[in-house]
C-alpha cells in the first residue's frame, strides 16, 4: 500500500487573495489594447480570449485543489478513519463537493458568455459582456470563501500528520495517560516526544523508527485512553482507537504498577478488557512500567491476582521495564519484535496452506468432471 504524502498538497489561498491573483494574471497574460476601429471579428476574439483564459485559470486551480486532497475511498482505512476523527468526513466531502460544483458552474458561465460574445455587434457591447462574465465568475469564486478556509485548515493539519506506513513492521504503545509510553519510545528510538509528569501530554500520534535484526521498525506512541464508552471518547483518544483498529501491529499495553500515573491497577486492567476487541488477531504484550518505584513482587495479593487473571484470560506474556534506570527496555523491544515476526510468519504460512488446499480441491473437482 502506497503511503499518501499529505505534505505535497498545495496551499489553498484565501478567496480575496485568489481573486486578486486571478484578475492580475488575466491582465498580464492576455492582450490589453483594442481600438474601436478594429474589425468586429477581431474585437470579439479579443474579449473571448479574456473570458476563456479566466475560465481556464479557475478550472485548473479548482481541479488541482480537488486532485491534491485525498479521496477517502482511495486511501488506507487507517487514514480515512483518522481524517473522519480529526475533521469529520461529511464536512470534508461537502467542502470538496462545493469546490467541484463551483468549477462546473464557472465552466458553464464561460461557455455561455463566449457564445454571446460571438454575436457582439460593437466594442462597447463586447466589453460589457466580458465584464459580466468575469463578474459572475468572481462571484462564484467568492462564494467558496468558507470551503477554501476550511480546506486550508485541513491541509495545514494534514501536513503535520506523521508519515505512518500501514504495511510495515509496527509496534503500537497504548494504555492510560502518564504510564510511560512516550519515555519508552524515546528510549528505543531517536524520537524526541515531549514527556511531562501530567496526563495527556501526548495529544496526537507520534512515530519513531528503530532497527532490529537489520530490519526497520515503526514505533507508534498513542495518546492515553480513558475507560469509558466509545461515544464519550474525545478526538485525542479516538486517534489511539483508530490506530489500534486498522494497523497490523504488535500491541504493547502498558500498565503503571506503581499507580503513580493516578490510576489504580484495577482501572488499568478494566481498560484492557474494554478495548480488548481491538487486539484480536494481533500479537499482544503486557508491559509493567515504573518498576524502579515498585516491583511486581511488592504488589498486594489483590493486584497480583488481577494481573495474573488478565494474563490467563488472554494467554499473553508479561514483561517489565523502568524508563529511569533503563532496566528491561531492550528486553521489551526484542520480545515485541520477535513476537510480531513469528506472528507474521505464522499468518503467511496459514495463507499459503489455505491456497494449496484450494488448489488441490480444484484439481479434484476437475478430475471428477
Amino acid at each position: 500500500m502506497v503511503v499518501y504524502n499529505f505534505k505535497k498538497i498545495q496551499v489553498v489561498p484565501p478567496v480575496s487573495d485568489y481573486v486578486d491573483i486571478l484578475l492580475s494574471k488575466t491582465q498580464r497574460k492576455t492582450p490589453t489594447i483594442i481600438h474601436p476601429g478594429y474589425a468586429i471579428h477581431r474585437i470579439r476574439a479579443f474579449y473571448i480570449r479574456k473570458v476563456k483564459f479566466t475560465q481556464m485559470t479557475i478550472h485548473e486551480k479548482f481541479s488541482k485543489i480537488i486532485e491534491d486532497f485525498p479521496r477517502l475511498e482511495d486511501i488506507h482505512p487507517f487514514y480515512a478513519d483518522l481524517l473522519n476523527v480529526l475533521y469529520d468526513k461529511d464536512h470534508y466531502k461537502l467542502a470538496l463537493a462545493q469546490v467541484n460544483t463551483a468549477k462546473y458552474l464557472i465552466d458553464a458561465v464561460g461557455r455561455d458568455y463566449v457564445r454571446l460574445l460571438k454575436y457582439g455587434d460593437s466594442l462597447y457591447r463586447c466589453k460589457q459582456l466580458k465584464r459580466a462574465a468575469l463578474g459572475r465568475m468572481v462571484t462564484l469564486v467568492k462564494k467558496q470563501k468558507g470551503s477554501f478556509a476550511y480546506l486550508e485548515q485541513v491541509r495545514q493539519h494534514l501536513s503535520r500528520l506523521p508519515s505512518i506506513d500501514p504495511s510495515t513492521r509496527t509496534i503500537i504503545l497504548c494504555g492510560y495517560p502518564n504510564v510511560g509510553k512516550s519515555s519508552f519510545m524515546n528510549g528505543i528510538t531517536r524520537a524526541n516526544v515531549e514527556v511531562e509528569p501530567y496526563p495527556f501530554t501526548t495529544k496526537s500520534l507520534f512515530v519513531g523508527h528503530t532497527n532490529y535484526k537489520y530490519l526497520p521498525w515503526q514505533i507508534i506512541d498513542t495518546p492515553g485512553i480513558l475507560d469509558h464508552s466509545l461515544e464519550n471518547r474525545n478526538v485525542i483518544e479516538m486517534q489511539s482507537i483508530t490506530a489500534l483498529a486498522h494497523l497490523r501491529a504488535c500491541v504493547l499495553f502498558m500498565i503503571d504498577i506503581s499507580e503513580y500515573c493516578g490510576y489504580s491497577i484495577k482501572k488499568q486492567a478494566d481498560l484492557f478488557y474494554s478495548i480488548s476487541p481491538l487486539f484480536s488477531e494481533k500479537p499482544l504484550l503486557l508491559v509493567l512500567t515504573k518498576i524502579d518505584l515498585k516491583r511486581f513482587q511488592d504488589l498486594s495479593q489483590e493486584n497480583k491476582d488481577i494481573l495474573n487473571k488478565l494474563l490467563q484470560d488472554k494467554k499473553i506474556n508479561m514483561v517489565a521495564l523502568s524508563n529511569i534506570t533503563k532496566e528491561g527496555i531492550s528486553d521489551v523491544k526484542s520480545t515485541a519484535c520477535d513476537l510480531l515476526l513469528s506472528h507474521r510468519v505464522e499468518k503467511k504460512m496459514s495463507n499459503m496452506n489455505t491456497k494449496k488446499l484450494e488448489d488441490i480441491l480444484t484439481r479434484i473437482n476437475v478430475a471428477k468432471q
